[in-house]
């Protein structure tokens, strides 16, 4: 069976292009950063592969943008019997691959882990620039007066309700609550 993952950083991008024209049998989609394993559909991915299958990917970058995950990803896969191809670089591994192939699977693989680490650079830069010429401010809370939040998760405090609650009540994450939870302790037995 022939297996396609596409990944995206954000839900508004598209992967169509990714695998157009490239014959496969099931797709797995994520719209997640590649900075990490931790992605629904790679997992799905990687659990469902079995002994013949083929893992096809767009490029190595949108299976893993760190070296070391692509390549424990490519071995643990190849170990398995399961075929990766990464249609970009024209590149297959089957678990028998010369030590040129592994060779160019780690420098391909440490240019998108740079990259990587390039953009969260110009990142930091640019917000620093922006900071300084008073430009950027940071996201705004997610609790706040202006929102009507911060009345309505004052009263269901009141009221005794759980975070979890309170959270779906209110149209935030738990973490969300918790923060502003020991924020209130904190103005509390600061008062």
């Amino acid at each position: 069976m022939r297996l396609g993952y596409l990944r995206v950083s954000t839900v508004d991008q598209n992967t169509t292009r990714q695998l157009d024209g490239i014959p496969v049998d099931k797709i797995f989609e994520d719209h997640a950063s590649g900075k990490d394993t931790n992605r629904p559909q790679l997992q799905a991915a990687l659990e469902w592969a079995r002994e013949g299958d083929t893992l096809v990917v767009h490029s190595m970058d949108r299976l893993a943008r760190n070296l070391g995950d692509l390549l424990r990803i490519v071995a643990d896969l190849t170990n398995r019997k399961v075929k990766v191809e990464f249609v970009k670089e024209g590149l297959t591994f089957t678990g028998e691959d010369s030590p040129m192939a592994t060779l160019m699977l780690s420098i391909m693989g440490a240019v998108a882990s740079f990259e990587r680490s390039m953009i969260l650079e110009r990142q930091r830069e640019g917000v620093a620039l922006a900071k300084k010429a008073g430009k950027y401010h940071g996201r705004a809370p997610a609790i706040r007066s202006s929102n009507g939040k911060l009345e309505q998760l004052t009263k269901l405090t009141a009221e005794g309700k759980g975070v979890a609650e309170m959270a779906r009540a209110v149209g935030v994450s738990r973490q969300t609550v918790y923060s502003w939870l020991k924020n209130q302790q904190k103005a509390e037995v600061a008062a």
